[in-house]
């Protein structure tokens, strides 16, 4: 189904599919980033108490979310931009809607990893 009649593998019709991907996952990255640094203050009023743990945390995850967004040229990008989400989910033992966050954003991350598989071959 993803090949054409002549045996080659469909295009995607980009003129660019790397630059397009990587994109998308400094685009995801980015918006987590933007995301976190906006979640502190609701989530200290309507959540309960956020330590300085938590928010520490917060702003770590957001500060290596911009960085990745970055250097998504990389392959190992990819690669820590999942690791970035398995952090999010543990920075849930800091406060529960960081965990939620987390699981989120990992099926957001899912989605373009799922993207870049099918843009990319």
């Amino acid at each position: 189904m993803g090949e054409s009649e002549a045996g080659q593998p469909r295009r995607s019709g980009l003129r660019n599919p790397e630059r397009a991907v990587r994109g998308l996952g400094a685009g995801t990255l980015s918006l987590e980033a933007l995301v976190l640094l906006l979640a502190i203050q609701p989530i200290r009023v309507v959540g309960g108490d956020l330590g300085g743990a938590a928010i520490a945390a917060v702003v770590a995850l957001a500060v290596a979310a911009v960085l990745l967004a970055g250097m998504m040229r990389r392959p190992w990008a990819w690669h820590a931009g999942t690791v970035l989400q398995g952090l999010l989910m543990l920075a849930g033992l800091l406060h529960w809607s960081l965990f939620v966050l987390g699981i989120i954003f990992a099926l957001v991350w899912a989605y373009a990893l799922h993207v870049r598989r099918v843009i990319l071959g």
